[in-house]
């Protein structure tokens, strides 16, 4: 009987527990393959047919994390003696060569495009900004083309590394089917509006807010505001009289609020970055059967077209999102029509159940 291969994710920065790298990428391929996940700072143990490796590590100060806690995660992969290693930090590329030389193939999941991001970091100065991303794009080609394979999200970012390496997967970040069963729609309130994600002004959280004093329903926040001030800020507004603020939740309690809701929000600003990425709640949306209020982009518009569970909007007109929302709540029951139109979508095209096979072979032409 032959071995079988043995498959190790390397972070140095998740937590245990994230989404895609255990509960989508890890235990989907655990019944056909070896799988071992080295992440710092939780318990060693097996779960879900998952070997998880812990080590003790600062991921907090970017400088010692760099240095340090990378050369832990080299320490502890080194031990597993892997035949892939999974790298799903930019800053694990620099140990690629050390791993490669036991004769494992190494691949490099990209779940962002780092270039684009840092260009959307306003708190960094415009010249600056241009110089880091530059350096880190060189840094980045450099590293990969010796690897063995790249993972990414989107086709822009599967693009951008097919420039520099002819092995490339684009395997998607849509949600599980079995953690969204089949809506009970006689639960959904239309007056129930969410919003699910980092509460970012760049992410227009500030707009969606505003447009409330002129809707007649709730919004349900959920997830962390990155600035105080901005949250104090809305605080003070008539509109948050109609929001109600759950913070960071798990992943239970999101499922509770989704539940509820008949319409979701992903009104992200145009930056660069996000006029091009896949946004996960919009499709845990469309899995929860929310009708979706979703940002004018051209990428948006292209992967709901035709479904008929979308309205999409200028996120950064906050008469047009609460005109928009007002008309979907005075409309019942062609909303609810959405809704169960967003959930077929879901179904038909974009949970993660579609992406395993891509996953699953990619594995095996290495």
């Amino acid at each position: 009987m032959s071995k079988r291969l043995r498959i190790c994710h390397l972070t140095s920065v998740h937590l245990d527990g994230d989404i895609r790298i255990f509960h989508k990428m890890a235990r989907s391929m655990a019944t056909d393959f070896e799988v071992h996940v080295v992440v710092p700072n939780t318990e060693t143990r097996m779960q879900d047919g998952v070997q998880i490796h812990s080590f003790t590590a600062q991921t907090q100060n970017r400088r010692i994390r760099m240095k340090h806690t990378v050369d832990e995660v080299l320490e502890v992969a080194l031990r597993i003696s892997a035949d892939i290693y999974q790298l799903h930090d930019p800053e694990l590329l620099r140990i690629a060569p050390k791993l490669k030389r036991q004769g494992a193939k190494v691949v490099f999941d990209s779940h962002e495009d780092v270039p684009k991001q840092i260009m959307d970091k306003f708190w960094i100065p415009w010249t600056l900004r241009k110089l880091i991303s530059f350096a880190y794009k060189q840094y980045e080609k450099r590293h990969v083309k010796k690897l063995d394979g790249i993972i990414s999200v989107t086709p822009g970012i599967c693009t951008r590394f097919a420039k520099s390496h002819q092995k490339v997967a684009l395997v998607r970040n849509f949600p599980i089917l079995s953690e969204f069963p089949t809506p009970q729609w006689q639960q959904k309130n239309i007056k129930n509006i969410c919003y699910i994600g980092g509460l970012y002004e760049s992410r227009g959280i500030r707009e969606v807010v505003l447009a409330m004093e002129k809707v007649d329903a709730q919004l349900h926040l959920a997830g962390t505001f990155d600035d105080p001030s901005l949250l104090a800020e809305l605080e003070c507004t008539n509109a948050w009289q109609k929001v109600r603020f759950h913070g960071q939740v798990g992943r239970t309690e999101i499922q509770d609020i989704l539940s509820k809701c008949t319409i979701g929000l992903v009104t992200l600003h145009p930056t660069p970055s996000y006029k091009e990425a896949y946004p996960i709640k919009m499709f845990e949306y469309l899995a929860a059967g929310c009708a979706v209020v979703a940002s004018d982009f051209p990428l948006y518009k292209s992967l709901l077209f035709g479904s008929q569970c979308a309205h999409f909007v200028d996120p950064q007109d906050t008469s047009e999102i609460a005109r928009v929302l007002q008309e979907l709540i005075a409309d019942p029951q062609q909303t609810l029509a959405m809704a169960k139109a967003a959930r077929s979508c879901f179904e038909q095209k974009y949970s993660w159940e579609s992406e395993v096979k891509t996953l699953h072979e990619f594995y095996l032409s290495l």
